[in-house]
């Protein structure tokens, strides 16, 4: 039974990290060395856990590696038929060995391992020196987020269970056995007069109890609260006023009446915390000066035993039994507040019959992933071979962290319900190492295995010893590589050609090797810019993300680098994925922008002039426009309206908004439609008439490009004028991809600075209006008669000669892509190297090589059974695919072998 000692240690070691704490009973114990990693530890000896097909659902393991000795990492994936339905989800298991004496688990929580402070995993992992982790146990998300079930962190008790049913907790002891039981507890304070009182518990939160005929916890009751416990208050949302004392070595040294005790419990004491009959008898029993013992003990419901609770070298709580005995078991407690028979993401802790493995169990609901029903987490558990196993907080808390092999990081293990986004929670369960630096046992490449010609890419090294602990090389290493398609200095190499190459690594006599692969036109099926036209306007500038399709279907994304471009009819500078005209060549009604990577071409044109079109006036809108306000207690709202001061139409969108509560960054939104208003086309700006109140908040809008990814921007940085005024935003240079959707227009104030703006007030928005590049212009009205065989042809009814007489050929007919291109008001680029045609015309690009049977037109291979040909060096063309191409009209008078384009 645990007893507060005279001499009060703290904890240690294990963590790593200064904590202050009281350390109830009990001694930490120093693990043995050993000096080799145990051979049941080798690759080849583990085996995936695979349940057969024809029996039912099936657990496939996809890859392993190690996390450190004596821990390694396996991830599976989860194959099953839910109704007529087949599905699949990713499960990962951090399994560890505890016949490897460099292994070790613990509870880890709050910040600096508190009780009573939410953290994220990945925060608790760093702070307590982790190498892998996944939460643990279940918390009152309200309040400070105290563990419901017992936790002990490296032989301290941080936390006592409360008083709730069936809540399983995992256990280590001493000497490394694992163990799955469900306790309560039990404790009582002594005064000098030898009267006692009892303790309802360690370190809680507020809570609704189970098992005690009270909704409310802290009612009547006396907690203990220790150094561990990180809350600001003991607890908060309580419901009850404290009555404190302060104990400090064994001896009362300070009684509060009805008043908290200001600051944190010391290490060398604890505060108690009474309520109603318990500060009665804190009243009536207890004196300054005298002495107070405490003890307390954790009672198994499985034997009935009492348990010290730091005979523990750690606990982390649960929530309802899973397996038990190698069986599915029943639910020890409802599983309906965590969703038990819906498909959800989920975290599990279990170990093997002869108790040497644990294996810490998340499953995924994110992306393709479907999530676990309790009862398929319960046949997961038996496939992999555990023996007893509880379930632990899921959902939105399920999370995972590991040090990937060879990584000094930690670093999320799989996605969160959320992406990347993690919960804070209130504990988790550690994996630690003890293993001392071994020698140099495997190095890992990291880094792009595809790139593009011109780009540059830095790879890095992973080093891990015999330990599966990274190292390391110090300067070591060697590189180099297998082909001469780019340069290599150091770990930097730049792409220069297509092609493959095998980067390789020594250091010693280790080696690996990193294929990688330099994209060419070859293998190119599209190439396509983010915007379809620019405005042939000096200063102006717009976005050209470029894109690469694949023949194998794969998409990229093509850096500034690796495009080279053209500018006809005037002149640009590129930086990134932007251009700026800087000059418009006289005469140039459409200019055109050709984007190259690796020779394959497209193109957007560039034309004088804008259209605009509305995209809303607010006088009549068919659908709904929703207001939305953050944080909490900020307020706002929005309404049509006619009222606004010199209105500029009949009605106008108003914004309210009250920023006087709440803190951080404030916003109240105007939501439209739900799901965004569609921009039509690819518009190369908007202007919206925008109210202001001269607060001097900041206004932007939120558009949804087609990958779903949001652009941020600002209509306004700062509203510093009164009444209306037009406003231009460019959509050009945002890089969107089209089409696109405006979702919402807000209204801002961030934290910083937030005395010098206006916290309430009301904007207008009034005629959002979308402005395009006009289309290219061509020429319609031209008409082209010629002769197969004869030099002298009509363009437009008047006699021109030709460069070289049209010819038949196997069937084919062929003009002079010279003549042809200059009459229909295209233009015509010719290179002599590569034999390659260029015709561009309008907003069309076609491009064709000499004899061969692929063409691009507008970005996208194409191919044809016939091609261009030189004929007395003159450059021919199929007519009829040529025109159809470019859209314009063929036609063939075979009597007369007459040939007409218009």
């Amino acid at each position: 039974m645990g007893k507060v000692q005279k001499t009060i240690g703290r904890q240690t070691a294990s963590l790593g990290k200064r904590v202050i704490i009281v350390m109830l009973g009990g001694a930490l114990l120093v693990q043995p060395m050993a000096s080799i990693l145990p051979d049941s530890w080798s690759a080849a000896a583990v085996k995936p856990a695979i349940a057969s097909a024809s029996t039912g659902p099936v657990l496939k393991l996809t890859q392993q590696s190690f996390v450190t000795a004596g821990a390694k990492r396996l991830d599976y994936v989860w194959h099953t038929t839910r109704g007529s339905a087949k599905v699949q989800t990713a499960v990962h298991v951090i399994e560890v060995d505890l016949t490897n004496p460099y292994v070790s688990l613990n509870a880890i929580s709050g910040k600096n391992n508190s009780v009573g402070q939410l953290n994220t995993i990945l925060n608790m992992s760093k702070e307590s020196g982790a190498v892998a982790a996944v939460n643990a146990d279940l918390f009152v998300m309200g309040n400070e987020g105290a563990p419901f079930g017992a936790q002990v962190t490296s032989g301290v008790f941080m936390s006592s269970p409360a008083s709730l049913k069936g809540m399983y907790a995992f256990t280590l002891s001493k000497d490394r056995k694992p163990m799955i039981d469900h306790y309560t507890f039990e404790g009582q304070v002594t005064a000098a007069d030898g009267s006692g009182f009892p303790l309802e518990g360690l370190n809680q939160s507020a809570y609704a109890p189970e098992t005690t005929g009270s909704k409310f916890s802290h009612v009547d009751k006396m907690y203990m609260y220790t150094s561990a416990w990180g809350g600001a208050e003991r607890p908060r949302n309580s419901g009850t006023t404290p009555t404190e004392v302060l104990v400090r070595n064994g001896i009362i040294e300070e009684i509060s009446i009805d008043k908290a005790i200001a600051g944190q419990a010391p290490s060398d004491g604890f505060i108690l915390r009474a309520h109603g009959k318990a500060a009665a008898y804190v009243k009536e029993r207890l004196q300054v000066g005298q002495a107070l013992a405490a003890n307390y003990s954790l009672i198994s419901q499985t034997t009935g035993a009492k348990v010290d609770p730091v005979s523990f070298e750690m606990m982390a709580g649960g929530h309802t039994l899973l397996v038990n005995a190698g069986a599915a078991a029943t639910y020890s407690r409802d599983v309906t507040g965590i969703s038990g028979n819906s498909y959800t993401s989920r975290t599990a802790v279990g170990y093997s019959k002869d108790g040497t493995k644990v294996y810490l169990i998340t499953s995924e609901r994110y992306g393709s992933n479907t999530g676990l029903s309790l009862k398929e987490l319960q046949q997961i558990m038996l496939q992999l071979g555990v023996f007893k196993g509880v379930n632990l907080d899921g959902g939105g808390s399920t999370t995972m962290t590991e040090r990937p092999l060879g990584s000094f990081s930690l670093q999320l293990a799989h996605a969160t319900q959320s992406g990347t986004t993690q919960r804070s929670v209130s504990n988790g369960i550690g994996v630690f190492t003890s293993a001392p630096q071994g020698s140099l046992k495997g190095i890992n490449i990291s880094g792009a295995n595809v790139l593009l010609i011109g780009q540059k890419a830095s790879f890095s090294l992973n080093a891990y010893d015999t330990y599966y602990n990274p190292m390391n090389l110090n300067n070591s290493a060697a590189w180099s590589s297998s082909n001469a398609i780019g340069t290599l200095q150091g770990n930097e190499f730049t792409a220069l050609k297509a092609g493959k190459t095998t980067l390789s690594v020594k250091s010693g006599a280790i080696s690996t090797k990193h294929d990688v692969e330099v994209l060419g036109r070859d293998q190119i099926a599209s190439l396509s810019i983010g915007t379809t036209a620019g405005v042939l306007a000096p200063g102006v500038t717009i976005s050209v993300p470029v894109t690469a399709k694949l023949k194998n279907g794969k998409s990229y994304k093509l850096s500034g680098d690796a495009v080279q471009w053209q500018f006809i009819g005037f002149n640009a500078t590129q930086q990134g994925d932007s251009l700026t005209v800087t000059s418009v060549n006289t005469g140039t009604a459409t200019g055109y922008a050709i984007a190259r990577y690796d020779g394959f071409a497209t193109m957007i044109p560039f034309t004088q002039g804008e259209a605009v079109t509305t995209l809303e006036d607010f006088e009549k809108p068919a659908y709904a426009i929703t207001s939305q306000v953050t944080p909490t207690g900020a307020t706002g709202n929005v309404s049509l309206v006619s009222n606004l001061p010199e209105q500029p139409s009949a009605q106008a969108l108003k914004l309210d908004y009250d920023f006087t509560n709440g803190t951080g960054t404030k916003a109240s939104y105007a939501i439209f439609n739900s799901t965004g208003l569609p921009l039509t086309g690819s518009p190369t700006s908007m202007t919206v008439d925008l109210y202001s109140d001269n607060s001097f908040n900041w206004v932007r809008a939120e558009f949804i490009d087609a990958d779903g990814k949001a652009h941020l921007l600002d209509l306004a940085k700062q509203l510093d004028w009164s009444g209306w005024k037009t406003v231009k935003v460019n959509l050009s240079s945002a890089g969107m991809k089209f089409p696109v959707k405006l979702k919402r227009a807000y209204i801002v104030t961030i934290a910083e600075g937030q005395d010098k703006r206006a916290l309430s007030g009301s904007i207008g928005m009034d005629n959002m209006k979308l402005q395009y590049p006009p289309s290219a212009v061509v020429d319609t009205n031209t008409k082209i008669e010629m002769l197969v065989g004869n030099p002298n042809a009509t363009l437009n009814g008047k006699p021109i000669k030709l460069e070289a007489a049209p010819l038949v050929l196997n069937g084919t007919t062929y003009v002079p892509v010279r003549f042809v291109s200059d009459a229909m008001g295209s233009q015509v680029l010719y290179d002599n190297k590569s034999k390659q045609v260029t015709v561009l015309r309008g907003n069309k690009l076609l491009e064709m090589t000499i004899g061969e049977k692929e063409l691009n037109l507008n970005g996208v291979l194409q191919s044809s059974e016939i091609t261009p040909i030189i004929r007395n060096s003159r450059t021919l063309i199929p007519v009829r695919l040529f025109s159809e191409k470019l859209g314009l009209k063929v036609g063939y008078e075979a009597k007369q072998k007459k040939i007409t384009i218009d």
